[in-house]
């Protein structure tokens, strides 16, 4: 992002990144805590603010995938197996309370779980270099994001179960290894994710238009 203090600590408007990502989670009155798993030595964290019912766990791994194992490790005595768990990227700021509800409403009582996700409209070319290989048919193909929802012993399981984390890029891929099939729920708003310098503006409008600037 052109600067030496991770992303999800940048400010953007009267929050950082996190913050904001915290509080879109927590819109939904059934979020009843938030856990943010960080690096053991991250020096930024403790100054963030951080609303009742939100806590650091400095228990991050090397990969997302190890992150989120040991952020359930550290929720293994406090909460039950059949307990539903939602994991969000940081730096998603701008997932809409309509959505997160629509999430939760669809696959909340299904063990299957799932996710937020979008169709792909756009061509996919399958390339080599800087060759096309081929066009890739896009019928069915959907776009994941976060968060995504399942009960808490599936996904520990799934997770403890996988000798290859760092190959694992999002909690529905663990949990189809075990041969379960979560759901999609379209989403309807905006929950981009901030991944390069080119989608800071983009957040900021989204966030402007909704009030949450």
């Amino acid at each position: 992002m052109g600067s030496d203090t991770p992303k999800q600590y940048q400010r953007i408007g009267r929050c950082t990144l996190l913050e904001h990502s915290v509080r879109a989670l927590m819109s939904d009155p059934r979020v009843a805590r938030v856990l943010i798993v960080v690096a053991p030595a991250d020096p930024h964290a403790a100054a963030l603010a951080l609303p009742s019912g939100v806590r650091l766990a400095p228990v991050g791994g090397s990969s997302r995938a190890e992150s989120v194992r040991n952020g359930l490790r550290a929720l293994a005595g406090e909460i039950d197996l059949d307990d539903r768990v939602l994991v969000h990227d940081a730096a998603r700021p701008c997932l809409s309370a309509r959505d997160l509800t629509a999430l939760i409403d669809a696959v909340g009582v299904h063990d299957a779980g799932g996710l937020l996700a979008e169709p792909l409209s756009d061509t996919l070319k399958r390339v080599d270099g800087a060759a096309v290989i081929e066009t890739v048919e896009r019928t069915g193909l959907w776009r994941a994001q976060t968060p995504q929802l399942f009960p808490f012993g599936i996904l520990l399981r799934a997770l403890e179960k996988c000798q290859d984390l760092d190959a694992i890029t999002d909690e529905a891929g663990a949990v189809e290894r075990m041969g379960i099939r979560p759901r999609v729920v379209n989403a309807i708003d905006s929950n981009l994710k901030v991944t390069t310098p080119a989608d800071w503006p983009l957040a900021e409008a989204v966030l402007k238009a909704n009030g949450r600037w």
